[in-house]
């Protein structure tokens, strides 16, 4: 009897031990997922350049888009909740992105199927980008890595037809983002001209 006592009681260690050790992981990845960092990119320098394909296999090269506004915009997983609303905004507001002069381009370490099988569902009409080796993510400070877990955070950047980095957004709500984009880009145009006369 007493054994089986000692048997229980052992267990009932164990499962605590275990519990403990999950919940120190948990906060774990999550305080390293979320706690503040020093920035590396400032607003000003040049954007780091990139060289991704789409869903198509058309590749996209920061130089590309020399001589209009840039939206790269970082996501860490397709068809997740919050990753579909947030560009399901994007895809909303895109006729008065456009009508700024921007090109929105999603990026996420997903590959071109999913990015494909993303646009389609929900009629995305702006490039996704496969990062699948995390290269840009990496260039730009959003990529984060535990052990086998891999993705982007999601941040963006808004940058200038000079290619220079005019906007850096690290905290991102998917559900005011793409109106917070207009309203930055309406802004930094009038400090342009006011800079001009």
């Amino acid at each position: 009897m007493a054994a089986v006592i000692h048997y229980e009681q052992a267990i009932s260690i164990m499962i605590k031990w275990a519990l403990s050790i999950s919940v120190v992981i948990a906060v774990g990845i999550v305080a390293y997922a979320f706690w503040p960092r020093p920035e590396r990119l400032q607003v000003g320098e040049p954007a780091p350049g990139f060289d991704l394909v789409d869903s198509s296999g058309q590749a996209h090269r920061l130089q590309d888009y020399l001589g209009q506004w840039v939206l790269l915009y970082f996501y860490p997983k397709d068809d997740t909740p919050v990753c579909t609303k947030e560009a399901c905004r994007f895809r909303d507001d895109y006729p008065a992105l456009q009508a700024q002069g921007v090109q929105v381009l999603g990026v996420s370490l997903d590959d071109r199927d999913s990015h494909r099988a993303f646009q389609k569902k929900f009629h995305l009409p702006f490039p996704l980008l496969s990062d699948v080796k995390g290269v840009a993510a990496q260039a730009y400070g959003t990529l984060f890595t535990l052990g086998p877990l891999r993705f982007a955070r999601r941040q963006s950047f808004l940058i200038d037809p000079q290619g220079r980095l005019r906007k850096i957004y690290r905290s991102v709500d998917a559900d005011v983002h793409a109106e917070q984009v207009l309203g930055d880009l309406e802004a930094l145009k009038q400090q342009q001209q006011l800079a001009r006369h």
